[in-house]
This record gives structure tokens, C-alpha cells and sequence, in this order.
């Protein structure tokens, strides 16, 4: 097995290109017969390198900085997209190799799993591009704008790049120029405190990740003695089980698992909107990516693998959006359900390995399929939420949900477009949520004919799954109609107005994808199904029952949307002709009612937040009614999350005060530094010979 594809297209990979000093050279000395595809994706890459560098040259003419970044890149983008679907039949027409140092080989290469990831990257990145051009708008941040351009084409070709990396050297360089490239872009508005709090804060997580993955490497390296991931399949099996774990974590903390999570919450709402997009729609799925390859590269069937990803992915899915309910800032309550999100596609990937280790076809494919596909979704939906999230915000100036209200009316095209968003992020139909998640339910309920922890573990993520999507549905119709609908709760939502073309058009193909998906599910079925074509450890699924499954589900979205359709007629026909009236609504009991009277966000979620205390925080700080005169009452209500607090309260604290005990060591002697790093050398000497 070759970093876990077919043989057939090993043979084809053997004819890899290598490229030494700029100049193309063939692995085998034998011409390859298609470099097209190879030339055009190196010719995107460029292509959005050069969109990111232009900025730098230009950016004393603002608007000029921004067409030419967002041309370039948009048109790098699609490129790239042209040349997936042209080496789909040939991966090893993209396949390249060059010596790096002297020592390593940086090696590319592709196979299926690859070109599904692919799709995310470049039908995300360029729509968020676009969008920016509104949100940028201001022109005495012309500089920062430019930087953030270069750093965000750096984030879309290292993300690109990470996809296609063969051995470790190559995994490690990519890995971290994505994770660099994405710190500067979190630190934009870097003079605000809470900006470089969050900037630190993803900066140390995602270092320790990959001081896991590389761990990882460093395991195979000592059993293989290379570091080609051909060669991690041939370690011995009792090792795997470690070395998986280490790279799940490691992965686990890019992508948002709980409790590695902690950065997500933070990191988002600092980063301009678009940023967000592209990290949770598509830069956190670099770790699912991580997480299936390495699966996949090992070639590991022991249950276990699967066990944990299924428990992991049942955790995340319920704190995650038990967290979202509690949150009042509309960016940091999308973070948390990036954290539901990627517990829902973990769980599929659990079910996946759980069916393969017992060696069950259809339990491994469907539990894959709905991985992969939910991958695609929740970029799509997610960007859209934070694209809507981030035209809220720009053109009320506050993030905060129970500031808003009234939306609907003054920003007709975000709030129709959140409003698809949000029901396709709660897995309902006609939307694609619906559907990737149907998958995930198909391939647990195959797990419910075997015995004993794959019954019960199945029958967890069932439930859990109903859970979710539940919670889910209520906290985006807390969302929806305290930003959206009553009445404006504050002078800036009353004065709000729709963005720019630049913002909204971005936002409407995300939606249309959303229903396209929803109403047409079986090609898109089929291109989950094709992102596993070269995986070995797959059996073959019966493709009638794929396509049977693909339409009878396209068969419910579509009588579901006709049934929606016939109610607003009907609706229209019966109150066609009739006299409307308006008249206020009803105060309570209040003679002057006033928008103040709403629900808030907590005051709507705090029931169900209730019922779940024993797994949240909740701090409340009241002043009640007192004397006969009282004075002026007040309430704020905050939730906070389990694993942050374990965090500061349990380890930095700690450590801080450990610290500050030994900060005599720092006394600023320069002789006695030369003395530690003497001490230190002699003492390794001594473990290194004794």
C-alpha cells in the first residue's frame, strides 16, 4: 500500500515528475505522457501566490489592492479547480518531487481522498476573497490589508499543499507555514487586547498539536527507519494504536475536538469575518483530513481507533452546541458550532472504522461517505453563517445578539441567506446538512446488528445525533429571531442597511449550494463515495443501494419543498383580497412596552442550559427588588466552558505560580547563564553515556 491508495495507482505514482533546480526530470527517466493537469495546478498555486504578493507592491492604492488580489486569486482558484477534474482518471499526472537541504525530499503527490479535500479549499477561499472587498473599507488600513491578503494566499496554497504531501518532511514544512500564515491572519486587529489574547492562545495550540504530530512521525521513523508514509503501514501493529492516538490529538487540536478546542472560541470572532469563513469552513478541516490519512496510511482494523473517534466525535457534538446555546457573541456562538460540527463528522469517520475493523462494507462506506460529504457541507454553510455573521457586525457595529433585532426587513438578502444557513447547519431538509447527516445515521444504524460495545456505542451516537440536531434547530431559532426578526433593540440595528454586492453575492451561491445539494443529493452522494475510490481498506459498496439511497432522499427533499411551496400559495390564495391591518403588540400588562421587552438570548436559552448544568458553568450576577423604593435592578448571566476553565484554573494558574517562584533564576547575570548551559551540557553528557 502507498500512502494508502490502490495498487494501480501506485504503478501510476511510480511515474512521479521530479522537479530539481526549476527544471522538470522524470523519476524514471521515461517521459510522462499527461503533464497538463500537473502544469496547470502549479500554475494555480502561482497564480494565488502572485495574488497574495501583488498587495505588498500595491497597497498605497487601496482599491487597486484589492481587485488585483481578489482577480488574481479568484481566477487561481478556479484554475485549480479545473485541474482536479482534469487528473481525476490520472493522479499521477499531479505528482512532483525535489530535493530540499540537501537531506530531504519534498514529495506531492494525489490520490481521491486528496481531491475531495481540494473541492472546499478552492470553492471557499475565492468567494470569501470577493466578500472582502466590502469588508475591507477602510483605506487608512490600506498596509494591514495588503499583509492580510499575502497571509491569507499563503493559508489557501499551504492548505492546498498539505492535501498532497507524501512523506513527512514535506507534511511538517506545509503543516506549519498553514498554521504561521493563519496566526497573522487572527492578529489583524492586533492593537486590541482580546485580538493578541486569541492570537497567543491558537498560536500555542497549534503548536502543541504539531509537536504531537511530529511525535507521531518521530515513532514511525524509529520503526520504519523513513519518512515516506508508504512506510507506516509496515510498523508493528502494537504500535499503531499509540501512534494514531498522538496524531489524533495532534490533529484533534487543529481541528476543534473537545476539550483541544479552547483556541476556536477566541480565534474566530478576533479574525476578520471572511478569515473565519475559511478558517472553520475549511483550514479546521485540515485536521479531519490529517486524521483519515493517517487511518488510512497506517492501515490499522483495530476497533479501538474507531471507538474512540465515535466517542470523541459524541463529545464534541454535544458540548459543542450545548456551549453554542449559552453564548451571546454571534461569532463565538458559530465557533462553538464548528465544535458540534466536527464532532458530528468525526462521528462518521468513528463508524467508518468501526466498520472496518468488522469488516462491514456498508457500515465503513456510509460512515465514511457522510464524513466526507459533511466535510463539504459544513464548509458551505458555516462560510455562509460567518459571511452573514461578519455583514451584521460591519454594518451594525456590534456582535453581540441582544443589541440587534429587526434585521430582516433592513438587510433582506443576509437575513434570507443566514436563515438557509442556519437550517441547514440544524440537518433539516431540503438543505445539504440534512443529508450528510442522513448518511452518518444510515451507517450507525448498521451498527446496531452487532453485540455488545458497538451496539451500545452506536446506539449512543444515534441518540446523540437526534440530540444535536435538535439543540442545534433551537439555538439557531434563538439566532434567527432575536437578530432577525422583532424589533431593532438599539439605534444601530435600527439604522442598519444590506452591504454590498461584493458581500451579498457571496452569500446567495453559498445558499444556492446549500438547496442544489439538498434537492440533488445522488451526484453529491457519489462524490463522497468517489473521494474513498482509492482507499484499500474499503470493501465496495453496492452501488445500487448508493444511488437507491441518493434518490429516495432527493425524492423527500423535493416533495418537502413542493409541500412548502403549496403552503405559501395556499397562504397567498386565501389572503388574497382580504383586508390587512396592523395594530401594536400585545405589552403584558405594560401601558409603554418597548423593544427592551424582548427575549434575550439568555433569558431564551436558559431552560435548556439548566437541564444541562451539570456539564456547563453558569456565573450569574443579580441585584434583586429591594425596600419599598428600590433602586435600579440588573442581571448578566454567563456560561462558561468546562474544558477553559480546567485549563486556567487547573493548569495555568498553577503553573504561573510555580513560575514565579523560580523567578530568581532570571537575575540577569550573564556568567551564570554560560554557567546553566555548561551544567546542561555536562548533565546530557552524562545521561547520553551512562
Amino acid at each position: 500500500m502507498f500512502w494508502g491508495i490502490a495498487p494501480s495507482v501506485k504503478a501510476r505514482l511510480n511515474t512521479a515528475i521530479v522537479l530539481e533546480i526549476g527544471l522538470p526530470v522524470l523519476a524514471d527517466n521515461k517521459k510522462n505522457d499527461n503533464q497538463e493537469p500537473m502544469n496547470i495546478f502549479l500554475l494555480a498555486l502561482a497564480m494565488i501566490l502572485v495574488g497574495g504578493a501583488l498587495p505588498l507592491l500595491t497597497y498605497r492604492w487601496f482599491m487597486l489592492t484589492k481587485c488585483l488580489s481578489v482577480g488574481v486569486t479568484t481566477i487561481g482558484c478556479i484554475t485549480g479547480f479545473y485541474s482536479i477534474f482534469s487528473a481525476n482518471a490520472d493522479p499521477a499526472s499531479l505528482a512532483w518531487s525535489w530535493p530540499w537541504l540537501h537531506v530531504f525530499t519534498l514529495a506531492f503527490t494525489f490520490d481521491s481522498l486528496s481531491f475531495f479535500f481540494l473541492l472546499p479549499i478552492f470553492l471557499i477561499c475565492p468567494l470569501a476573497a470577493i466578500y472582502s472587498c466590502f469588508y475591507f473599507e477602510r483605506a487608512e488600513n490600506s498596509l494591514r490589508t495588503a499583509i492580510s491578503y499575502f497571509f491569507t494566499n499563503i493559508l489557501i496554497v499551504s492548505m492546498a499543499l498539505v492535501t498532497a504531501a507524501a512523506n513527512m518532511p514535506t507534511f511538517a514544512l506545509v503543516w506549519e507555514i498553514m498554521s504561521i500564515s493563519s496566526y497573522f491572519l487572527v492578529m489583524y486587529d492586533y492593537e486590541k487586547t482580546t485580538t493578541r489574547a486569541a492570537g497567543y492562545l491558537y498560536f500555542l495550540f497549534a503548536q502543541a498539536g504539531a509537536l504531537l504530530i511530529f511525535a507521531s512521525f518521530g515513532v514511525i521513523f524509529s520503526h520504519s527507519g523513513s519518512f515516506d508514509f508508504a512506510q507506516a503501514a509496515t510498523i508493528p501493529e502494537s504500535v499503531k494504536l499509540m501512534v494514531f492516538l498522538l496524531a489524533f490529538l495532534g490533529f484533534g487540536s487543529k481541528a476543534g475536538i473537545f476539550p483541544l478546542h479552547i483556541w476556536l472560541p477566541h480565534a474566530h470572532p478576533a479574525a476578520p469575518s471572511h478569515i473565519s469563513a475559511i478558517m472553520s469552513g475549511v483550514m479546521i478541516k485540515m485536521g479531519i483530513y490529517g486524521i483519515l490519512r493517517f487511518y488510512f496510511v497506517l492501515g490499522a482494523t483495530d476497533i479501538r481507533l474507531g471507538q474512540t473517534v465515535l466517542v470523541f466525535g459524541i463529545i464534541s457534538g454535544l458540548l459543542g452546541v450545548l456551549y453554542a446555546l449559552g453564548k451571546h457573541n454571534i461569532k463565538r456562538l458559530l465557533a462553538y458550532h464548528s465544535v458540534e460540527n466536527i464532532g458530528i463528522i468525526l462521528m462518521g469517520a468513528g463508524l467508518g472504522m468501526i466498520g472496518v475493523a468488522q469488516g462491514d462494507a456498508v457500515m465503513a462506506g456510509f460512515g465514511f461517505a457522510g464524513c466526507l460529504l459533511h466535510v463539504l457541507n459544513h464548509s458551505i454553510f458555516k462560510s455562509l453563517l460567518f459571511l452573514g455573521a461578519g455583514a451584521v457586525i460591519r454594518r451594525t457595529g456590534t456582535s453581540h445578539v441582544d443589541q440587534l433585532g429587526g434585521l430582516m426587513k433592513r438587510m433582506p438578502v443576509t437575513g434570507k441567506t443566514f436563515l438557509v444557513g442556519s437550517v441547514s447547519i440544524s440537518g433539516l431538509p431540503p438543505f445539504n446538512g440534512f443529508v450528510s447527516e442522513f448518511l452518518v445515521y444510515f451507517a450507525a444504524f448498521q451498527g446496531l446488528q452487532y453485540s455488545q460495545s458497538t451496539l451500545l456505542l452506536t446506539m449512543i451516537a444515534i441518540i446523540s445525533l437526534a440530540v444535536i440536531g435538535g439543540l442545534a434547530s433551537f439555538c439557531f431559532t434563538k439566532v434567527v429571531g432575536i437578530v432577525f426578526l422583532g424589533e431593532p433593540r438599539t439605534e444601530n440595528a435600527r439604522r442598519a442597511t444590506e452591504g454590498g454586492w461584493a458581500m451579498t453575492v457571496p452569500m446567495v451561491l453559498l445558499a444556492g449550494a446549500c438547496l442544489v445539494i439538498g434537492i440533488f443529493p445522488a451526484s453529491f452522494i457519489k462524490l463522497a463515495f468517489a473521494g474513498l475510490a482509492d482507499i484499500t481498506l474499503l470493501g465496495q459498496v453496492n452501488t445500487v443501494l448508493v444511488a437507491t439511497i441518493g434518490a429516495h432522499l432527493a425524492l423527500g427533499s423535493r416533495l418537502f419543498l413542493a409541500i412548502i411551496f403549496f403552503v405559501v400559495l395556499c397562504r397567498k390564495l386565501l389572503y388574497r383580497g382580504k383586508e390587512i391591518t396592523e395594530g401594536p403588540t400585545w405589552g403584558c400588562g405594560f401601558t409603554r412596552p418597548t423593544a427592551r421587552i424582548q427575549y434575550t438570548g439568555t433569558s431564551y436559552a436558559r431552560s435548556v442550559v439548566d437541564f444541562f448544568r451539570p456539564f456547563v458553568l453558569i456565573r450569574e450576577t443579580e441585584v434583586r427588588l429591594q425596600k419599598i423604593f428600590p433602586k435600579r435592578t440588573a442581571y448578566t448571566s454567563r456560561v462558561d466552558d468546562i474544558a477553559e476553565a480546567a485549563m486556567i484554573y487547573g493548569v495555568a494558574f498553577p503553573l504561573l505560580a510555580v513560575l514565579r517562584k523560580l523567578r530568581w533564576i532570571q537575575h540577569g547575570n550573564v556568567q551564570l547563564y554560560i554557567g546553566y548551559i555548561i551544567v546542561a551540557i555536562l548533565v546530557l553528557l552524562l545521561v547520553l553515556f551512562i
